[in-house]
């Protein structure tokens, strides 16, 4: 269909569709930094854009699907306009895609942002560039962001880049590249900007948390970053998303129980499966009892503690017993939250090679059904986890007015932004981005119900 924006009208809006991980979220942002110091503006209806950018993912085959498929639906929208594809399936198949897909006016990888706008001029004149950046050429710099995507009084911070662990099922590596490390001097500076600009959530993300600072000396200095991010002046507090459980920093735990509710006691532990046999296989060290004794060692430090994890199902040599090992695990573990995904074979990992393509559907139809027991499990256990905070007081992150409605929609300290329940609150006259103390008064699904108070959050 052609748009009826004028060209003039159009010129110098982008829009950005961006998919996949919050580590993408925030490269779309900061490529809206640098357009935003060339005087682009952001739009939210694609046919109002003069460049139309679309961020993908690449993680497992569905994600590229996704995004091959939303790319096509906005070059049909937006026939006037520039449309790009950048992100991780640019990085990781750029020259198949400069092959096979003409539509695209330019590709652009994800490993150096700082080259967006040479790259946008390049399009816009016509040339369809395809730029993908070698890892040592990444620019790590704070770069003000124009536009936050997310909701409003959050905001996600990436620490790092790439990966240095070596996962079986993983192809980020190959995608971004080994671990770069921010500075922590860079880190606090974008997190005093953002308090400044009245963020109260900060999200800390990285492939691993962990991991922050090992690429620089072989040590790991997450938990200094931590300590100094908690002593940033200012009414906020920290998130903490994705800690590798083999490395996890046992001194984390008493960094958070000391920081009084600054550092969310919220711990996000990808364990991936409990059976030794699998989780060997994957290239991860631990075993059931050692990730049990983790938790129960957080509980005992910090009983308000809410535990987040994902599991692989369906990994080449996983079968029923090992299965119900891990069954087990979570009825042990009492997780808060579980997210479960099924094994996607992916090329250029070592898991690539253990089996043929044949055999690997025939395991992600078994793998299916498993899926369905572990999700119908642990939705118990998650509504049970939650009945906990029926009668307490917490404070509300409002995210957003239900329209017509005297509610808001937000979140507690138990509800990470995008993957837990939320939190209903019954009110008047509120303003999203704002924390509002609140009495927990019902569970409804996985979600909680909640109404203004006045009083101190516990």
């Amino acid at each position: 269909m052609q748009s009826l924006i004028s060209g003039e009208d159009r010129k110098k809006k982008v829009y950005i569709e961006n998919l996949g991980c919050a580590k993408n979220q925030v490269d779309a942002e900061t490529m809206l930094g640098y357009l935003e110091s060339d005087g682009w503006s952001r739009v939210d209806d694609a046919a109002n854009a003069e460049l139309v950018v679309v961020n993908t993912c690449s993680f497992i085959e569905a994600a590229r699907k996704e995004s091959i498929d939303a790319f096509f639906s906005l070059k049909a929208r937006c026939p006037d306009a520039k449309v790009v594809m950048t992100g991780c399936l640019a990085q990781r198949y750029a020259d198949s895609l400069a092959a096979d897909l003409p539509e695209a006016d330019g590709i652009f990888g994800n490993r150096d942002l700082t080259q967006v706008l040479p790259f946008v001029r390049s399009v816009l004149d016509g040339a369809r560039p395809v730029r993908i950046p070698d890892h040592a050429s990444q620019g790590h710099e704070f770069v003000e962001r124009m536009d936050r995507l997310g909701y409003p009084g959050s905001s996600y911070v990436k620490i790092s880049e790439g990966c240095n662990h070596t996962c079986a099922f993983c192809a980020i590596p190959g995608i971004r590249g080994p671990l770069v490390s921010r500075s922590m001097e860079d880190v606090l500076a974008e997190t005093r900007s953002l308090i400044s600009d009245g963020v109260r959530e900060i999200n800390l993300i990285a492939q691993d948390l962990a991991s922050f600072g090992v690429d620089n000396g072989g040590k790991s200095r997450f938990c200094d970053l931590v300590e100094s991010i908690a002593a940033v002046p200012g009414n906020f507090f920290v998130r903490l998303l994705y800690i590798y459980p083999d490395a996890y920093p046992r001194r984390l735990t008493d960094i958070i129980a000391a920081s009084e509710g600054k550092i969310l006691p919220y711990f996000d532990l990808p364990f991936q499966h409990a059976a030794v046999p699998v989780l060997r296989a994957m290239g991860r060290a631990g075993t059931p009892e050692s990730y049990l004794a983790l938790i129960d060692s957080i509980r005992s430090r910090i009983p308000q503690a809410v535990f987040r994890s994902t599991f692989m199902l369906g990994f080449p040599g996983e079968n029923r017993a090992e299965f119900d090992v891990l069954l087990d695990f979570l009825k042990d573990a009492r997780l808060d939250w579980v997210g479960s995904f099924i094994y996607s074979r992916e090329e250029g990992t070592s898991a690539w090679d253990m089996r043929g393509e044949t055999a690997h559907r025939k395991a992600v139809k078994q793998a299916a059904l498993w899926q369905q027991e572990l999700i119908a499990l642990q939705e118990e256990i998650t509504f049970t986890r939650l009945e906990r905070f029926v009668g307490t007081v917490h404070d509300v992150l409002l995210e957003e007015k239900v329209e017509g409605e005297d509610l808001y929609i937000g979140r507690m300290y138990a509800q990470a932004p995008d993957v837990d329940g939320l939190t209903v609150v019954m009110g008047r006259d509120m303003v999203p981005g704002t924390m509002v103390k609140c009495g927990i008064t019902r569970r409804n699904g996985l979600d909680l119900e909640a109404v203004p108070v006045s009083g101190r959050a516990q």
